[in-house]
Parts: C-alpha cells; structure tokens; sequence
C-alpha cells in the first residue's frame, strides 16, 4: 500500500513503543496514513537513534519488544494507520559485547561462520581484526585490561577469548587472539574492517551474500509478511557493495511493498530506473522547495560580504566546489587513509596478476585513487545504462596531479578499475564495490560533515543534499523537477525536516530571509561586532544560527554551534580538540547569541518574521502538496525549530494549534481524503501568475482538483509595492480555500492575488463543483 503522508517517530527508551501507542489518535487525527518509525531492531543498550544494530531476529527489548511493536501496529491500524519501518542493512554496532556475530568472529576467526558477515581484511592485519579502542597506546593500558573468565576485559568493553588461551600470561594472551587492540587513532591508517564512513564503531555487512541478507532480514520480512510493516525505508545503500542487487531481493522478499532508499542526489543526478522502489527518501525535494524561497542576488550579496569578511583565511575568494575538494583532499589522505591503502591493495593485485598492467608503483596506484575520488561528483558512481560520473575529463583533472612523472596513466588504471572495464574477477568486482563505498563515505564526510560548516555565506542553504554554491531554485525550475517526479517516480518520498537535517525547516525558512535583506544583515553584524569572537567566521555561523532560533535557548545553542566548530575542522576538532579556542568560543556564546546580545537578535528576528513565516508556510503547503509521499518530521506539523543531532532527536510530545497546524491538518486531510488527485495517478499542472509581481507567486494544480498558490520572497515583494495588479487565471469552475473557510474564487478568469493572499500568504484551492 502506498501511503498518503507519513510521520516519522524517533523511538528510544525514553520514548518507546508504548510511547508511540499513545501518540496514534492525535497522528491520526493529522491525516497521515502511516507512521514513520525509526530502527526497531536491537541496539547498543541506552541508544537513542537505533542505527547501531547489534541483533536482527530481535525486536528492541528497550522499546518494549517484539509485543509491543505488534501492539502499537494493532492500535495503529485501528485508526487506520500502518507501520513504515528505517531499516539498516549496511551495518551493525562493532560492540562484540553485544554484537554476538561479531563476538563469535573476534573468538573463532576467518573460520567462523559470520567471518562471511563482515568485510575484513585478513591479511592486511597479519591474520587479526584491528579493534581501536584503547584510549592510548598499548602499553599505557595494559594494566587496565584485565581477564575474567572467557573474556577480555577493557572498561565497557568485552571482548571474547580464543578457547584455550584465558590461562596464559598477558602478553602471550595478547598475541594469541584472533583479534588486536590498539589505539583509537590507528583507525585512520590501521583499519582492516569496512565501517560506516569514518565511524569504527559501526561495523559494514556484506548483505550481498546471500546468507547474510537472510539471516540479517528474517524478522523484518517476517513483519511484513504478517501485515505488521507496510513500507520500508533503506538506510545508505549507497554503502552496499551492490545496491541494485539488495533492493531486487528485497523487493522479492517483500512482495513489492513501498520502499524508499536515503539516496542523496547530486546536481542533476538521477536514481537509477532499474531499482524496484518507489524512490528516494526526500533530499532531493527539500534542496528544490528551500531553493524557492532563496532570493538568488540577495544570497550573491551575502556571498560578497562573507568573502569579505568572514571567510577563512583559505577560503577568501573560494568557491563552494573549491571548498569541497579542499575537504575531500583532507578527508581521504586522513580519516579515510585506511580505505585508500585498502583500494591500493586491491589495485595492486590486479595489477600484479595482468601482465598488460604490471609496474605501476604503489604510490601511483595510491595517489590516482585519491586524486580520482575527490573529484567524483556525487557519492557513488553507477554503472547503470552505459552512464558514469567517473569520466575522461575527471580523469584528466585527476592525471595532473604527477606533473611530469610518468605514472599518469594509473589514473586511467583506477578509472577503468572503477568502471569495470578491466574484467570481472573476484579482485576486480571488490575493487569496483569498495571504490564506489569509499567514494559515498568520502562525499557525506567531506560536504555533509565538513564543507557544509566551512563554507557558510547562507546556513540554510547547507543541508544535505542542497547545492550550497547555488542556493536558489527557480519556479520553472521547480515545475520542471515535479513534472519528472510526478512522471518517474510518483510515490517518492519528500521531506522538509528529519533527524539528520543541520537545522529544522523553520530554522531555515528565518535564515533564508536574510537573502532578501542582507544589507540589514550587515547591519546587524555591525551593531554586534562588540561582542568577542574567536574568529569572525565563526560568528558569521553563530550569529545566522541565533536569528534561525530566534530566542536562543543557550543549553541548546551552545552545543550545536560547538559541534559546527569541529566539524569545520578549522580550529579544533573531534579528535584534537583545542581546549583554549573551545574556551573562547563558550565564552563567545554566552556573551553573545546567548548572552547581552540576545535582544539585538530577538529584535531583527521580530522585524522579519511576518517573512519568515511565509517563507515556512509557502515551504510546508508545497511539500504537502507537491507529486510523492510527504514525511513529516515529529513536531513539525507546527513551528518547530531545532538544530543539529542530538538537538533534533528530543523525544516526541503533542504541539499546540498555531497556523501551521492549521495548514497542515488542512492539507493531509486533502490528501488522504482525495488520494486519487495526489497519488500516483495524480497530474501536475504548473500555474502561471500575471501582471509585475508574477515572480512572487509559484502555483500548481494537482489533477485538475486541488491548486496550491504561495507568495515567494515577501520581503523583496513588499519593497516592490505589494502584488499591485497581478492576477492568478483559475482553470474553470468554483474554487473554495480550504485556509480561509468561507473563501471561494470563480475561476476560467483572473483572480487577483491581492484577493487571493488576503487572508494569508498561502491559498489551497479545491474546486466545488463538477466544473
């Protein structure tokens, strides 16, 4: 069944399945169709996002178990709900304590029979699974481990013992496991396990084995089977080793039951036409509606401005995609150097066992992956109808790299390596799968985790997906992305906020504004430049995030704009932090966004929110609206401003009425009262407005039935002198606004849109009669 919208529930213990029960008569009484819930599986005790999967024929016993799943999808489906479940088959939680797979590999060996479950690299360890645990080296710890019983014992963590070893002295103990512990920071240069991109806790699985995905998808499709799950989504399978195969099974096992992938889309980019899912989980979408309420030559200006005067030192003058590569060059000679050195090794043997390509220096090899993989353009490359990203001229950008050496053609090697041409060996299709891998991991590391926070002219701009050197999108553009979406994958997902967005939707609807004013942005910074910063950098970045928040909560604000300082990397880090400079940048908070300052930004935040909140209400009634399945993060059927994990992931609780309810209780119900107009049957029809502010107004049709109409930039339309004469021709018929009840338009004719937008700076238009 398809769904008509969906809500997605983040469950942990302190929200579990009970939790949730409780919550489905007000869930319902939205209009969703479904609920969204997060992993259900077993995790790493205490988690409270549910990706660290350590158990898959379990049921979260923390959330109340298996019954309680069953539970919650019987009272659901009492009020006409069903169950969307994330699902994680890329990896599990490396926590052997908890892990038994794992437990059983790190005990027995390659023998083991989950040695399959796992990418490890054997002999690039010398028979051993590097474990990066110990807080220093080894020898500074070794009188913290300690053994008891049949097992290992280093603080919380448990590791088991090679039968027949617990009785020897410690040091021989060491040595005789199939397994070593070592420093967290070998992880970097060491690692012989595929993780999930730079997170060693999280161990990759190999579900393309086909033992593996059974046992690792048994209870899953054991609750789809008994009607428990009517959809699913995919979490990462850019991080499979072979996607499209994963998703044929799966939608063989599943009986073809609506599934989505969070598959982030680059550019122009498409998803692959042969995968069997409805599509992807929504990025795309949010990058194209944030972009409409961007004004493109007031983010120009605030792109002067931020060059001018707050750009890091290497970045004055840059460009977004400079940025990127800069990040990425950082990222895989560093947090990646353990999955280079393994893609060298794998090219390497290909080499030596192809007469045809021998003597190609390791250092070659090396640095053309790297060179290779910065300058991908997306996160994977697919060999999906003859296309790919890795192409001649990448490689030519990548070959310059040797300068005048004479090892330039092993970036033509890797690229052929990459693509398949150079045979289907068991090396040749690893390296064809772990170079795709490492290129998603790099991507999401490099821009998600680390441009997104060096480059900043414009905060709402940087969510994942979006294109933050080019941050507006425009209504044609917009009609023309639905039209392929309403054609080619009718029943995608679309979303506006989710747990892994930097800032919630309303967050960026208030920064956004500031491309319509930043001269008064300017001035703002100039009346706040008393206030000490560290770096003017960072307080470009504090200062847009307290005008997103409005009233900055310090308990809040402060953690997330620490955690955007080490993510940028540029100061201090996650791994090497500078005690002195954190220092300063607490103390910037507090004195400033959270501090005296407070009022200043209150003040401006006041000035612009008649413009924010259309900005947030034209954005909602468009996702609502627009072709595919909308998800609605929990909360935000209301004003909802949050920030970054874990700021986002606060257990759910009921909102109060506000007019953002309003229009979303308006535009579900449509939805699920009329699927025929929405669903995948349902036509987009893009409406043209006249007159001197027709650039103001984006509106469409939905199957003949439903228009949606909102006012785009109402700052800069004001300052123009308001709609004046322009009009909105209605298709033929009597129109109510189901916004403003008691509202009507007659339609074959002009409506003014001063009429129009009376009551508000959004209208949705269902027709009242047979036409």
């Amino acid at each position: 069944m398809t769904p008509t919208a969906t809500y997605r529930l983040q469950l942990q213990p302190d929200f579990p399945f009970r939790a949730a029960e409780e919550a489905v008569p007000y869930l319902a009484g939205l209009g969703v169709s479904h609920l969204h819930l997060s992993p259900v599986l077993e995790a790493v005790p205490g988690s409270a996002h549910g990706y660290d999967v350590v158990d898959h024929d379990r049921v979260r016993e923390e959330l109340g178990g298996e019954e309680g799943l069953r539970a919650l999808a019987r009272t659901a489906h009492g009020h006409g709900l069903g169950l969307v479940l994330d699902i994680v088959p890329n990896h599990m939680a490396a926590a052997p304590r908890y892990n038994r797979a794992l437990r059983e590999v790190l005990r027995e060996g390659p023998g083991s029979p989950f040695a399959r479950w796992f990418d490890i690299d054997w002999d690039a360890g010398g028979g051993k699974v590097l474990m990066p645990v110990l807080g220093d080296r080894l020898g500074e710890e070794l009188g913290v481990l300690r053994v008891a019983g049949r097992t290992l014992r280093y603080g919380d963590h448990v590791f088991p013992l090679r039968e027949g070893t617990e009785e020897l002295p410690l040091p021989e103990l060491l040595d005789a496991q199939w397994y070593r512990l070592g420093w967290w920071r070998l992880a970097r240069t060491e690692l012989n396990y595929r993780r999930f991109f730079t997170i060693s806790d999280l161990i990759g699985l190999r579900v393309e084995d086909p033992e593996v995905f059974s046992a690792t998808h048994a209870k899953i499709l054991e609750l789809v089977r008994d009607g428990v799950v009517e959809g699913l989504r995919i979490d990462h399978p850019d991080g499979l080793a072979d996607p499209e195969g994963y998703l044929l099974r799966l939608n063989e096992a599943t009986g073809g039951c609506w599934t989505v992938v969070e598959k982030i889309l680059t550019g122009d980019e498409r998803l692959p036409a042969s995968w069997p899912v409805a599509g992807t989980t929504g990025y795309d979408a949010l990058y194209r509606i944030d972009g409409l309420f961007t004004d493109p030559d007031g983010a120009g200006e605030l792109l002067r401005q931020y060059r001018g005067h707050a750009a890091p030192a290497g970045d004055r003058g840059g460009s977004w995609g400079a940025t990127v590569r800069r990040a990425a060059r950082t990222v895989v000679t560093q947090e990646l150097a353990a999955e280079t050195e393994a893609l060298a090794r794998l090219a390497g043997r290909v080499c030596a066992g192809d007469p045809a390509l021998r003597d190609h220096a390791p250092w070659a090899l090396r640095t053309a992956i790297r060179e290779l993989l910065v300058r991908v353009p997306v996160y994977r490359p697919y060999r999906t109808g003859g296309e790919s990203v890795v192409t001649a001229d990448a490689a030519l950008r990548a070959r310059a790299a040797f300068a005048v050496a004479r090892e330039g053609d092993a970036v033509d090697v890797v690229r052929d390596l990459a693509l398949g041409r150079l045979g289907d060996g068991p090396e040749q299709r690893a390296f064809r799968a772990r170079f795709a891998q490492t290129s998603s991991a790099l991507r999401a590391k490099s821009v998600e985790d680390t441009a997104f926070y060096r480059y900043v002219p414009l905060l709402s701009a940087n969510e994942v997906g979006g294109e933050p050197g080019r941050p507006a999108v425009a209504p044609e553009e917009f009609h023309a992305y639905c039209g392929r979406i309403a054609r080619d994958w009718p029943a995608t997902g679309t979303v506006l906020s989710t747990h892994d967005t930097k800032r919630s939707a309303d967050v960026r609807a208030r920064i956004a504004v500031l491309s319509q004013c930043p001269e008064r942005w300017e001035r703002l910074l100039t009346r706040l430049d008393g206030a000490p910063a560290q770096d003017r950098h960072f307080a470009w970045t504090a200062w847009q995030t307290a005008t997103g928040f409005g009233v900055p909560d310090p308990r809040r604000l402060g953690p997330a704009l620490l955690k955007s300082a080490r993510e940028a990397g540029l100061n201090t880090g996650w791994t090497e932090p500078d005690e002195g400079y954190e220092r300063a940048v607490r103390e910037f908070v507090e004195a400033g966004p959270a501090g005296d300052a407070v009022h200043r930004v209150a003040l401006f935040t006041r000035e612009l929110a008649p413009y924010a909140r259309a900005n947030s209400l034209g954005a909602a009634l468009v996702h609502l609206t627009m072709p595919g399945v909308p998800d609605l993060y929990q909360g935000t059927e209301g004003e909802y401003l949050a920030l970054v994990d874990p700021d986002n992931r606060r257990p759910f609780r009921e909102r109060g009425e506000d007019r953002k309810t309003v229009l979303t209780r308006a535009a579900l119900g449509l939805r699920r009262r009329r699927p025929e107009v929405f669903g995948e049957a349902g036509a987009y029809a893009p409406l043209a407005a006249e007159g001197p502010a027709a650039g103001h107004c984006l509106a469409f049709a939905r199957s003949g039935e439903v228009i949606t109409a909102v006012t785009r930039l109402a700052l800069r339309l004001e300052e123009s002198g308001g709609w004046r004469d322009t009009s909105l021709p209605l298709p033929a018929g009597r129109w109510t606004d189901l916004l403003a009840p008691g509202r009507a338009f007659a339609g074959g004719g002009p409506v003014p849109l001063v009429e129009l937008f009376a009551a508000g700076p959004v209208a949705l238009l269902e027709r009242a009669d047979g036409g």
